[in-house]
C-alpha cells in the first residue's frame, strides 16, 4: 500500500513539477562594513571560495560519470548557475576593492624621507588596508579562475553532449517489432527493479516527512490550495486579465493580441504559483534526497513544457472566442485540433516522468532505450492523428465550398514538414533507430512551442507598433507634435520598428531553437540566448541594455532638438538678419547636416562603442568606398564645399552643361535646379565643383541684357530706323539709363541691313518678358512708319 501511495505521489510531483530551485534561500546580504578599516569584513570569505571549489569539483565528477545525453542536462544548468554565482560574488567584491584603493590613496604612499616621522596609527591603518586590498585582489583572481574553469567545463559538456547525441541517434538497437523490446519494458531486469525500489523508498521517506502527525492538516491544506489554484485560480486569473484587456486596451487588433497574450500569462502564472506551493508542502519539514531532488528539477522543465503546449494552444485556437484567434484557422478545424494539445501534454508529462526516473536511478541502457522508443511511438501517433484529423476536416470544408482550395503557403509548409517528420520517426522505430525517433519527436514538439510562442509575440509587437504610431491615436498625435513629422513619416517609423522588432524576435527564435529543447525552462533559454547574443563580438563592442536605452533616448531627443532649432532658424532668427534668402537656406541646411552627423557620433558613444573596435568595419568599407561609394563620397564632400564656400547658393541663376535655371535646394549629394518650365533637374554636387559653371546672379549686382536683332530692307532710311529703335528702348521704364542703350549696324548683305539694339535691365530674370514687350512696341512703330522687315533668305 505504501509503494502504491508513493507511486501516486510521484505522479503528483510530475503533474505539478516540484523543483528544489523554487525555495532556494536567497543569498544573505553582505555584512555592513564598520567605520574602522580594522574591522571591515569582506563580502566573500575563504569558506565561500572553498564551497565554490567543491561545487565545481562535484560538477566535474558528475559530468565524468554521465553515460547518456539526458544525464548532462542537469550539470549543464548547474554550471551556468555556478557562473552566475561567481559573477554575483565578483560584483560584491569590486566596490570593496575600489573603496580600499580610495582609502589608500587618501593615506598616500609611505614617506621616503626618514626625517619625516609618520604617526604609528597611520602606518598600522595603511598596513591593514593594504592587507585587506590584497585579500580582495586574491579573491577576485580566484573567482576569475573559477569562472574560467566553469566556462571551460560548459564547453566540454556541450562537446560531450554533442558526441553522445550523435552516438545515440546513429546507434541501431531493437526495433519496436522485436518482442524483446517490449519484454525489457514490461519486465525489467532485477537490478533495475532494485534501483526503482530504492527510488520509491526515497519517495516514501519524503511523504513520511510531510505527513507526520501534527503536520497532516497543514500539508493537506496546502495540497488542496494547490489544486484550487490550478483548477480554479487559472480561470479567475484569465478572466481578470481578459477584463483588463477589454476595458483598458483600445478596440482593434491590439486588443485581440493582448487577449491572446493574457491567456498564456494566466496559465503560466498560476502554474508557477501552484508548483511552488506544492513543493513547499512536501519539503518544508525535510529537504528532498539527492535522487528525488534531481527528479523534481528535471520534472519542473517537463511540466513547464506541457504548460506551454496547453497554454499556447488554448490561446491560439481560441475555440470559445473565435474573434480572438490570431492565425487564420477555420472554426471546424480549430475544434478538431482542440483536444490533441492537452492529450500530448498529458502523455509527455506521464511518460516524461518515467523517463526521468530511468535517468536519475541509473537504470540499464536496454530499459532506457525501450522507454524512449515507447515515448517516441506514442507522441508520433498523437501528432499523426492530429494531422490526419485536421486534414480530413479541412478537406470536408473545401468540398463544401466553405474555404478556398488554395491554402496559405506557410500553413502548407508546416503541415508537410510535420508529416515528413512523423513518417521518418515511424520508419526509425521500425528499423531500430529508437533514439533518432525520440529526438525527432521531441524536436517536433519543441519546434511547435517556439513557432507558436514567437508567432504570438510578433503579432503583439506588430499590433502595438501600429497602435502607438497611428496618427489617429493619442500616442501618434503626441509623437507628431514632439518630433514635428507628418502622418507618412510616422507610418514609416512604425513599419521600420515593427520590422526590426520582428527580425530580432526571429533571430532569438532561431537561437532558442538551437540552444533549447523539450524540458528547457524560460530561465535556461534566457541564459543561453544571452550567452550567445552577448558573446565576444558584442562584448568587444561593449553593448549593454542600459546603453541601448541611452542611445534610443539620444536619437529621439536629438532629432527633436535639431528639428526645433532648425525651425527657429528658418522662421524667427534668419529672416530678421541682413543675409539673403540663399545664404539663410545654406546655413540652415549646413546646421542640419552637422547636427545629424553629431547625433550619429553621440548615439555610437551612448552605445559604448569604441572607434578602435570599429576598425574592422572601416577596413571592410574602405574597399567599397574606393569603388562603389566613391561617387557618393565625392558628391558629399562637394556638397559641404558648396555650403561653406558658396560659389553658388539657393536662388542663384546658373547655367551648366546646357542646363539653365534657378537653384532650388542644395542637398548633401545633389543640387536641385528649377528650369523655366518649373521642371527640376538634379545635378550631382561634384559637377558644380569640377565643371565650368556660369552663375548669372553671383554677387547680387548682375544686370540683364535685352538685345534684339532686326533684318530690314536696303531701301530704308537707316537714321530713321535707328532713332525709332533707340526711342523705343529709352522710353521703356525697365531699361536702365546707365549703361545707356545703343544701336549697332551689324551687317550689310544683299538680303538687307541688320541692326542690333541693346539695352540693360535690372535683373537677368527680367530679360525674357522685357524683350517681348519691346519687340511688340518696335513692330507697332515700324508699321506706323510704313517700314517692313526684310524676308530672310530661303534655306
Amino acid at each position: 500500500m505504501r509503494n502504491a501511495f508513493g507511486l501516486m505521489m510521484v505522479v503528483v510531483l510530475a503533474l505539478f513539477g516540484a523543483s528544489s530551485t523554487w525555495v532556494a534561500a536567497e543569498p544573505a546580504p553582505p555584512p555592513a562594513a564598520d567605520a574602522s578599516a580594522t574591522t571591515t569584513t569582506l563580502s566573500v570569505s575563504d569558506s565561500d571560495l572553498q564551497d565554490l571549489q567543491r561545487q565545481l569539483s562535484g560538477l566535474k565528477q558528475q559530468v565524468s560519470l554521465a553515460t547518456n545525453y539526458s544525464q548532462l542536462e542537469g550539470p549543464q544548468d548547474l554550471a551556468q548557475a555556478f557562473i552566475q554565482e561567481v559573477d554575483r560574488l565578483s560584483a560584491l567584491l569590486l566596490p570593496e576593492q575600489s573603496q580600499f584603493q580610495a582609502q589608500l590613496a587618501v593615506l598616500g604612499p609611505v614617506p621616503l624621507d626618514t626625517a619625516e616621522a609618520e604617526k604609528p596609527d597611520i602606518t598600522r591603518q595603511r598596513s591593514t588596508l593594504t592587507e585587506q586590498k590584497n585579500q580582495v585582489d586574491s579573491h577576485l583572481k580566484a573567482l576569475t579562475v573559477l569562472k574560467g574553469s566553469a566556462t571551460e567545463l560548459l564547453g566540454q559538456i556541450a562537446s560531450i553532449r554533442r558526441t553522445l547525441l550523435e552516438t545515440e541517434v546513429t546507434q541501431q538497437t531493437r526495433s519496436i517489432l522485436n518482442p524483446l523490446f517490449w519484454t525489457t519494458l514490461l519486465n525489467p531486469p532485477l537490478d533495475d527493479r532494485r534501483r526503482l525500489a530504492g527510488f520509491m523508498q526515497q519517495v516514501d521517506g519524503a511523504l513520511d516527512a510531510a505527513w507526520q502527525p501534527g503536520q497532516r492538516l497543514a500539508t493537506s491544506a496546502m495540497v488542496i490550495l494547490t489544486l484550487v489554484l490550478w483548477f480554479v485560480g487559472r480561470g479567475l486569473a484569465e478572466r481578470g486579465l481578459t477584463w483588463l484587456c477589454i476595458h483598458k486596451v483600445p478596440e482593434g487588433r491590439l486588443r485581440r493580441s493582448a487577449l491572446t497574450m493574457a491567456s498564456v500569462i494566466a496559465t503560466m502564472l498560476t502554474a508557477s504559483i501552484a508548483l511552488k506551493l506544492l513543493f513547499f508542502a512536501l519539503t518544508y519539514r525535510l529537504p528532498l534526497p539527492a535522487q528525488l531532488a534531481g527528479f523534481s528539477e528535471e520534472m519542473e522543465k517537463t511540466l513547464y513544457t506541457c504548460v506551454l503546449i496547453t497554454g499556447l494552444s488554448r490561446a491560439l485556437l481560441s475555440t470559445q472566442h473565435p474573434s480572438w484567434r490570431l492565425p487564420a484557422i477555420a472554426d471546424p478545424v480549430a475544434l478538431a485540433i482542440k483536444p490533441y494539445p492537452g492529450r500530448l501534454a498529458l502523455v509527455l508529462l506521464i511518460l516524461g516522468a518515467v523517463a526521468q526516473i530511468t535517468n536519475v536511478t541509473g537504470i540499464s541502457a536496454e530499459v532506457v532505450i525501450s522507454v524512449r522508443g515507447f515515448i517516441a511511438l506514442v507522441v508520433s501517433a498523437l501528432i499523426a492523428a492530429l494531422l490526419m484529423r485536421a486534414n480530413r476536416v479541412r478537406r470536408g470544408l473545401v468540398a463544401a465550398g466553405e474555404i478556398p482550395e488554395a491554402g496559405r503557403t506557410l500553413a502548407g509548409m508546416v503541415y508537410a514538414f510535420a508529416s515528413i517528420a512523423v513518417v521518418v520517426s515511424f520508419l526509425a522505430l521500425l528499423v531500430g533507430y529508437v533514439s533518432l525517433a525520440r529526438f525527432i519527436t521531441y524536436e517536433l514538439v519543441w519546434l511547435y512551442i517556439i513557432f507558436a510562442g514567437f508567432y504570438m509575440l510578433t503579432q503583439v509587437l506588430k499590433d502595438a507598433c501600429e497602435y502607438v504610431f497611428s496618427p489617429r491615436q493619442s500616442t501618434g498625435k503626441a509623437l507628431k507634435q514632439m518630433l514635428g513629422i507628418g502622418d507618412a513619416r510616422l507610418e514609416q517609423i512604425s513599419v521600420i520598428l515593427s520590422g526590426a522588432g520582428r527580425a530580432t524576435l526571429l533571430l532569438i527564435a532561431c537561437i532558442t531553437l538551437l540552444v533549447g529543447g523539450v524540458g528547457s525552462t524560460l530561465g535556461q533559454l534566457a541564459t543561453n540566448t544571452l550567452a550567445i547574443l552577448g558573446g565576444d563580438g558584442l562584448r568587444r563592442l561593449n553593448i549593454v541594455p542600459g546603453n541601448v536605452l541611452n542611445a534610443l533616448l539620444a536619437v529621439v531627443i536629438g532629432v527633436y532638438l535639431i528639428r526645433s532649432f532648425r525651425r527657429w532658424l528658418d522662421n524667427e532668427f534668419l529672416p530678421k538678419t541682413a543675409m539673403d534668402p540663399g545664404m539663410c537656406a545654406s546655413l540652415s541646411t549646413l546646421f542640419a547636416n552637422i547636427g545629424y552627423a553629431s547625433l550619429v557620433l553621440l548615439t555610437l558613444s551612448s552605445l559604448g562603442i569604441k572607434w578602435t573596435n570599429l576598425a574592422w568595419i572601416v577596413s571592410a568599407l574602405s574597399v567599397g568606398i574606393g569603388f562603389g561609394l566613391q561617387e557618393i563620397v565625392k558628391n558629399f564632400i562637394s556638397g559641404l564645399i558648396l555650403l561653406t564656400e558658396r560659389p553658388v547658393k539657393v536662388g542663384d541663376l546658373i547655367s551648366i552643361s546646357g542646363v539653365e535655371g534657378d537653384i532650388r535646394r542644395i542637398n548633401v549629394r545633389a543640387t536641385e535646379i528649377q528650369l523655366a518650365d518649373r521642371s527640376i533637374v538634379i545635378v550631382p554636387n561634384s559637377q558644380l565643383i569640377s565643371q565650368n559653371l556660369r552663375n548669372v546672379t553671383l554677387g547680387g549686382s548682375a544686370q540683364g541684357v535685352a538685345s534684339l536683332e532686326l533684318l530690314l530692307p536696303l531701301d530704308i532710311d537707316p537714321e530713321q530706323v535707328r532713332n525709332l529703335l533707340y526711342d523705343t528702348y529709352t522710353e521703356h521704364e525697365s531699361i536702365l539709363e546707365k549703361p545707356a542703350p545703343f544701336v549697332r549696324f551689324s551687317q550689310l548683305k544683299p538680303e538687307g541691313i541688320t541692326l542690333t539694339i541693346t539695352g540693360y535691365v535690372g535683373s537677368p530674370r527680367m530679360v525674357g518678358a522685357i524683350k517681348s514687350e519691346l519687340l511688340f512696341e518696335i513692330l507697332k512703330r515700324l508699321g506706323a512708319a510704313g517700314i517692313r522687315l526684310a524676308k530672310p533668305p530661303a534655306g
